[in-house]
């Protein structure tokens, strides 16, 4: 027997193997199941798979229901390793926690339980009340990974704020002019277009608008899911002193863009929603926008903006990853700073975690998390 996670379950090394694939599937999903999480199903009958499946798309056919649909008749009596408790409720599509009792699994081993008050543990227990064993909490961590803004939307009604910054070695951002494109090189444009494309919504401030006029949709056809679909995160702005005219090239389609403003009272493109801001001193109230974009089933949250609005972030503590990528330049001191956050003493600076490092092309990327 082994210990694969932080449990007191004991896992053997089968165990381990069949649900490291249900995760590896449940990846499959990382740029097209959102609003849904991100997850997994391997059958096992025999020492052998006989189905695999993943959540493609939300309103589509949950994991399990896939990977039961290509087992066939050998899913009975077979165990299910599945990286999210099943559902047990009726949305979209049917409940999981039914399909795998009707397809008369024997048992069901369970990454993590769903953190979904409208499922949290009572997918278990549907199952238990069927008789079928249930183990929870194999490879636990990785899959609670797959789904950080899922997790922290369900559990605290607030999205997973990840901020994206690119910087030269001495930490400027921008030319004093304003000029930035490009500090950082071809491959970490590219890793990018990855973290906007397993985004719910991609934010920025007006100014970033006025001096980029970025489109800031996601343009990687790799990213294409595999029925072919590129998911656009929605697109928000802030704009609180009214500066957009609503005709600048992130408003120039017809994908779903958040405007937040001072008063919803200029004129907008038809397919923009103006939402008016409450403010924390001179800065919009962060927290209160987190709300907003739960409302709009927002999981995962990308900052790309400067440094006044990332400033904001920082200083309301309204962030849970930051994402630097540092290029190998020196932009010299007239250049513009990564942060504006007006710190005057040691004491008030914000501390920051370390959790990976490594190489993008000729960049470095630095991610952390705050330190408390």
């Amino acid at each position: 027997m082994m210990r694969c996670d932080d449990s007191a379950q004991e896992w053997t090394e089968q165990d381990c193997k069949y649900m490291a694939e249900a995760l590896r599937l449940a990846a499959n999903g990382l740029y097209s199941s959102d609003p849904n999480p991100r997850v997994g199903c391997v059958l096992v009958a025999g020492g052998e798979i006989v189905g695999k499946g993943w959540h493609v798309r939300a309103g589509q056919a949950h994991a399990e229901v896939n990977a039961l649909a290509e087992a066939g008749l050998r899913s009975q009596g077979a165990t299910a390793y599945v990286t999210l408790e099943p559902c047990s409720h009726q949305g979209r599509t049917g409940p999981c926690a039914d399909a795998l009792i009707k397809a008369g699994v024997a048992g069901v081993v369970i990454g993590m339980k769903d953190p979904n008050p409208l499922v949290a543990g009572n997918g278990v227990r549907r199952l238990v009340d069927a008789n079928i064993s249930v183990r929870v909490g194999l490879l636990s961590e990785q899959a609670n990974a797959l789904n950080p803004g899922f997790i922290k939307r369900m559990s605290s009604g607030r999205p997973f704020v990840r901020i994206k910054m690119a910087m030269s070695l001495d930490g400027r951002t921008a030319m004093a002019s304003g000029e930035s494109q490009w500090i950082t090189g071809p491959h970490a444009r590219a890793d990018v277009q990855r973290l906007r494309a397993r985004s719910s919504v991609v934010l920025t401030g007006s100014g970033t608008v006025l001096s980029d006029n970025p489109a800031m949709t996601v343009r990687d056809s790799e990213l294409r899911s595999n029925d072919g679909i590129l998911r656009q995160p929605i697109r928000a702005v802030f704009d609180w002193r009214g500066k957009l005219s609503g005709d600048e090239q992130f408003f120039n389609d017809s994908a779903k863009v958040l405007h937040f403003c001072g008063v919803a009272d200029k004129k907008m493109p038809a397919w923009v929603e103006s939402i008016p801001l409450s403010f924390d001193g001179d800065m919009p109230c962060l927290d209160d926008v987190m709300l907003v974009l739960a409302k709009h089933e927002c999981n995962e949250v990308l900052v790309e903006a400067g440094a006044v609005m990332t400033g904001a972030f920082i200083a309301q503590q309204c962030w849970d990853e930051l994402v630097v990528y540092m290029a190998p330049k020196l932009m010299g001191s007239r250049a513009r700073p990564l942060f504006d956050l007006g710190l005057d003493s040691m004491n008030e600076a914000h501390g920051l975690k370390l959790t990976e490092t490594r190489m993008v092309g000729d960049d470095l990327r630095l991610t952390y998390v705050p330190a408390r």
